[in-house]
C-alpha cells in the first residue's frame, strides 16, 4: 500500500514527545476501560499508523477493563499476563515489545510489564483495546509526560485501533480524520451522563478468534463487494447515534446500533473466503433477544469481531435481562459518574 506522506509511528512518537522529559519517575500504573463500540470501527485507510476509513462511537465499561503496571528493568522485556511469565515469541509479548520499541529512552532498555484484566484476550471483548490504553497511560505515568488527551489517543491508536477510545470514560466518538499523518484521528469524549444505560455482557467462548481482527479487516476490505457500502452506513449510523445519545432516545440508538453490528458482520461474510465468528449459541442468543424484544421490552443487541453478544438495554428492563440470561454480566457505564 502507498502511503504517501504518511509518517511512521516512531516519527508520530517524536513529534508528540518532542519536548517531555525521559528520566523514569520509577514504575508507572494505570487501568483503563473495555468499550464497546456502538458504531463500529472495521477497515483502515492506513495499517501502519491504524486509521480508520469511518469514526466511530463506542460506550466504556466502567470498572471493566486491563490494569498494568510497568517500570525499566534489565535489557530484556519481561512480560506478565494474570502474573504469569509470557514466552517472548508469544503473539501477546510481540505485539506488546513492537509497541514498547516506540517508547524505550535507548535500544537496550528493557521494561517489565504486568497486566491484568477483567475480559478474556482475542474473544471479541475489546481486550486489545483497553490493554493498549492502559498501557500509553501507565508509560505517561512512568515519564511523567503528562500529556493531554488527544496524545495519549493518538499513541493508544498506534497499538490497537480501537484503544484511542478506551482512554476515555462514557460515550467516545473516534474522529477518523483526514490527513495522512493521522495527527487528527483521534478520541473524544461525549459530554452525556445516561445513568439508566445498561449493558450485559454474554460470554458465549472465551477462546481465542480464529481469525484476528486485523487479517480479518484487511481481507473484508479486500474481496467483499458488500464492504463499498460500509463507509456510508457507518457515516448515516453514527449521526442517528449520535443525536440519539443526545436526545437520550434509547430505541433509536439500540436500533440503529444493533442494525450497525449486523451490517459490520454482513461486509465479513461477503469476503473470500468469509469471515464468520458467529457460533451456534450466537444465533440463538440474537433469536432470544428478538423474542424478547416482541414481548415488548427494548432490549438490543451488539457485536465486535467475535462470537460473544452484548446486551444494550435500559434499567427498567434489567430484571427481564436477567431473568432470561443469568450467566450475563450487567455493566452501568455511568455508575462511577453517578456516585461522584
Amino acid at each position: 500500500m502507498k502511503r504517501g506522506c504518511a509518517l511512521t509511528k516512531q516519527e508520530v512518537v517524536k513529534a508528540i514527545l518532542a519536548s517531555r522529559p525521559v528520566v523514569s519517575s520509577g514504575a508507572g500504573r494505570a487501568f483503563a476501560p473495555a468499550n464497546i463500540a456502538l458504531c463500529k470501527y472495521w477497515g483502515k485507510r492506513d495499517e501502519e499508523l491504524n486509521l480508520p476509513m469511518t469514526s466511530s462511537l463506542s460506550v466504556s465499561l466502567d470498572g471493566l477493563g486491563t490494569t498494568t503496571e510497568i517500570c525499566l528493568r534489565g535489557d530484556v522485556d519481561r512480560l506478565y499476563l494474570h502474573d504469569r511469565e509470557l514466552a517472548p515469541d508469544s503473539e501477546f509479548a510481540r505485539r506488546t515489545s513492537s509497541y514498547l520499541d516506540l517508547f524505550r529512552p535507548e535500544s537496550s532498555a528493557g521494561f517489565e510489564v504486568r497486566t491484568r484484566g477483567d475480559i478474556p484476550v482475542a474473544a471479541g471483548l475489546a481486550s486489545s483495546a483497553s490493554g493498549f490504553a492502559a498501557l500509553i497511560l501507565a508509560l505517561d505515568q512512568l515519564f511523567g509526560w503528562a500529556l493531554d488527551g488527544v496524545s495519549l489517543s493518538i499513541l493508544a491508536r498506534l497499538g490497537s485501533g480501537s484503544a484511542c477510545r478506551s482512554v476515555f470514560d462514557g460515550f467516545v466518538e473516534w474522529h477518523a480524520g483526514t490527513r495522512t499523518d493521522g495527527m487528527d484521528s483521534h478520541a473524544e469524549p461525549l459530554n452525556v451522563h445516561w445513568p439508566e444505560f445498561r449493558i450485559a455482557l454474554l460470554t458465549l467462548s472465551d477462546r481465542e478468534k480464529p481469525v484476528g481482527s486485523r487479517p480479518a479487516m484487511r481481507q473484508t476490505k479486500r474481496t467483499s463487494t458488500l464492504y463499498t457500502a460500509w463507509p456510508v452506513q457507518a457515516a448515516a449510523d453514527l449521526r442517528d447515534i449520535r443525536a440519539a445519545i443526545s436526545d437520550q432516545d434509547f430505541e433509536r440508538l439500540g436500533r440503529v446500533s444493533e442494525s450497525n453490528a449486523l451490517a459490520m458482520h454482513a461486509t465479513m461474510l461477503g469476503a473470500r473466503p468469509p469471515v464468520l465468528y458467529w457460533l451456534p449459541e450466537t444465533v440463538e442468543t440474537l433469536q432470544r433477544i428478538w423474542a424478547l424484544r416482541g414481548a415488548g421490552a427494548a432490549i438490543y443487541a451488539t457485536m465486535d469481531a467475535g462470537p460473544n453478544v452484548k446486551l444494550l438495554f435500559e434499567a427498567k428492563h434489567e430484571a427481564a435481562v436477567r431473568d432470561e440470561f443469568p450467566e450475563a454480566r450487567v455493566v452501568t457505564p455511568f455508575e462511577r459518574a453517578e456516585e461522584a
